[in-house]
């Protein structure tokens, strides 16, 4: 179990993360905030990129800064962004990265075999990267964070600057490596995580705002969603008194879908909320700072 107990990280004088406690097994789990509300903070920490101000991250009760490299071992981390070759092949890329970890060339070519085949390489194993589109080359990403068969796999915002079809094949990989190990992504995009987190995890104002399931999550909505048909001149009207969450033009009329929290208008119809609807909620008068 990794635990981050009572967490705090200053940055001189700047509060990026105040008293996070968290809890994490095996499964999949969101990390859904908007840019710049701490998930890059708290994804460091996790890795030992940064360390807590104050408060310790624990790995079976044991601290993870006294762990050292025993824990790094059992850690695969995509970043945002991670450096590659691109006059590389995704198995000399992955064989050089083998070679820097210690594992031996014969041990390495039976890993990167059975990895290329688990994120659908196989078949441009010996390719240059620099023709690969943006989502392959992050698929690349996921096989070098597995290389070490981590129990932990932590990726940063994995699917940004991804196409719709990338993104639903890279939630495919995910939900089947959440079989046998922890993993967390960390994200702004809410449909990324809405089908297969086992739990979602929300930062609002530097605090943990949510830590539990999208269901449960959704239901804090119950009753307060509506769709509304109305004419495009009660739409300013609308904007002020509502928190809008979509809007489109149909037959000359507005379809609205919107939040509010009180008796419901005659035309109104009440919809089920949304982790997207949550989120747009939330954080509708987001003034988090700029965090790392």
């Amino acid at each position: 179990m990794l635990a981050v107990k009572n967490v705090t990280k200053k940055y001189g004088d700047f509060l990026a993360l105040d008293t996070i406690d968290l809890e994490f097994t095996n499964g999949l789990y969101g990390l859904l905030a908007p840019n710049g509300a701490g998930k890059t903070t708290l994804i460091k920490m996790l890795t030992t990129l940064i360390f807590p101000t104050k408060g310790e991250i624990l790995y079976n009760g044991k601290n993870i800064l006294a762990m050292d490299d025993s824990y790094r071992t059992l850690l695969g981390y995509l970043p945002q962004q991670f450096g590659y070759y691109k006059n590389y092949s995704p198995k000399e890329y992955l064989l050089y990265l083998a070679a820097l970890k210690g594992i031996s060339r014969k041990e390495a070519l039976l890993i990167i075999e059975d990895l290329l085949q688990e994120v659908a390489l196989s078949d441009v194993a010996t390719k240059k990267m620099r023709k690969f589109s943006g989502g392959m080359i992050q698929r690349v990403g996921i096989a070098q964070s597995l290389l070490n068969n981590p129990e932990i796999l932590i990726l940063d915002e994995p699917t940004a600057g991804l196409d719709p079809k990338e993104r639903a094949r890279f939630r495919h990989l995910l939900s089947d490596l959440a079989r046998e190990r922890l993993v967390i992504v960390s994200t702004h995009i809410v449909s990324d995580i809405e089908s297969i987190a086992n739990k979602v995890i929300m930062i609002k104002n530097k605090q943990l705002l949510y830590n539990e399931s999208v269901g449960n999550i959704c239901a804090t909505l119950d009753g307060s969603v509506y769709e509304a048909s109305i004419h495009y001149e009660e739409l300013e009207s609308f904007r002020k008194q509502y928190t809008l969450l979509s809007e489109k033009q149909e037959d000359g009329k507005m379809i609205i879908r919107f939040i509010h929290k009180g008796n419901a208008g005659s035309n109104w119809t009440v919809m089920q909320p949304q982790l997207e609807d949550v989120f747009l909620y939330e954080y509708r008068d987001n003034e988090e700072g700029e965090v790392r």
